[in-house]
């Protein structure tokens, strides 16, 4: 969940009324293209709130390199799963799921709107769809992390490129675990990592709403972000995380931002090498956000350009049909 929180003041009857009952509301899209802001203008409209889908917002202490919104900035919102695990704890899909499901089931109880808010594609499949999780066998996975902490992920990205190009193409080269996990799966099933993953069945009633930019202003966006993490001090967040064992997180030491200034302090980069470079995998990330997301026909798709518009446009989506 990205973006600057400005969120308007429109109303139910504005948006010509609420989704039906038991639906969740879904924002998607990639990094910076303006998912918290409409979250926040959807849940003062619709009586909603807001459940976390970004899987490193999770995180406590990792505030300023995620984009997480100030309590301020949530302007009176209930927020979700913001700040459960410590940055060692390594991320569990299933266990977000089990936790997400719990409270999206208690706002609905309470009924008000649920909000799933995030850019991490495969959090908010375990959450709005039917979906198991394979086994994992600890001797095939110990084998597998030690051969990605002797030779890096570069080796078994290959391998995994060649065995399921399908599964590669939504995972970033350099993020070792998700490598490891899908070729767990693999070599578990003898079938590609991709044919793990169920056909879509929903498992709450769902309005998908994709927040995108044009690319060029996409960049421009990302760009200022990084900016503005400098700004706000990421390099001073990620020193204190250092003494929480960033390091040592095997989820949470690669992400964004973090992933390079823990470079830099390591002595491997400059500090302006740490930042150029967080600009550029942020800018490859986000192309890989596009086609998971993309290749979804529930998602409708809205342009960020105009915030009033988007607004107007979103509400106009989740609204209960008329009659």
């Amino acid at each position: 969940m990205t973006g600057t929180a400005d969120p308007g003041r429109a109303t139910p009857a504005e948006a010509g009324g609420r989704p039906p009952v038991g639906t969740v509301v879904a924002v998607v899209g990639p990094t910076a293209a303006g998912k918290s802001a409409l979250s926040i203008a959807l849940a003062h409209a619709l009586d909603g709130e807001v459940v976390n889908a970004d899987s490193m917002q999770l995180y406590r202490g990792m505030d300023i390199g995620t984009a997480k919104l100030t309590p301020a900035e949530r302007a009176g919102v209930p927020h979700h799963l913001l700040d459960i695990w410590d940055v060692t704890e390594p991320a569990s899909v299933a266990e977000y799921q089990r936790l997400a499901r719990a409270v999206v089931d208690d706002i609905l109880t309470r009924g008000r709107v649920p909000l799933l808010v995030g850019g991490s594609g495969l959090y908010v499949r375990a959450v709005l769809e039917r979906f198991e999780f394979p086994g994992t066998d600890p001797a095939l996975r110990d084998r597998l992390e030690r051969e990605l902490a002797e030779v890096g992920p570069a080796p078994l990205y290959a391998r995994l490129r060649a065995a399921d190009p399908s599964a590669a193409a939504g995972i970033l080269p350099g993020n070792g675990r998700r490598i490891v996990r899908a070729l767990e799966v693999i070599e578990l099933t003898g079938a590609p990592f991709t044919a793990s993953l169920p056909a879509p069945t929903p498992y709450y009633p769902s309005v998908q709403v994709g927040v995108d930019l044009d690319t060029a202003l996409l960049d421009e966006r990302i760009a200022q972000r990084v900016e503005r993490m400098w700004a706000d001090g990421l390099v001073a967040e990620t020193r204190e995380l250092v003494g929480r064992g960033l390091p040592d997180g095997r989820t949470a030491s690669r992400a964004l931002g973090y992933q390079q200034v823990l470079r830099f302090l390591a002595g491997e980069l400059t500090e302006t090498e740490a930042y150029e470079e967080t600009i550029r995998a942020t800018r490859r990330f986000v192309r890989r956000q596009r086609s998971w997301f993309r290749r979804d026909p529930r998602i409708h798709w809205l342009d960020s350009a105009d915030p009033g518009r988007l607004v107007a446009d979103a509400l106009r989506l989740v609204a209960a049909p008329a009659g």
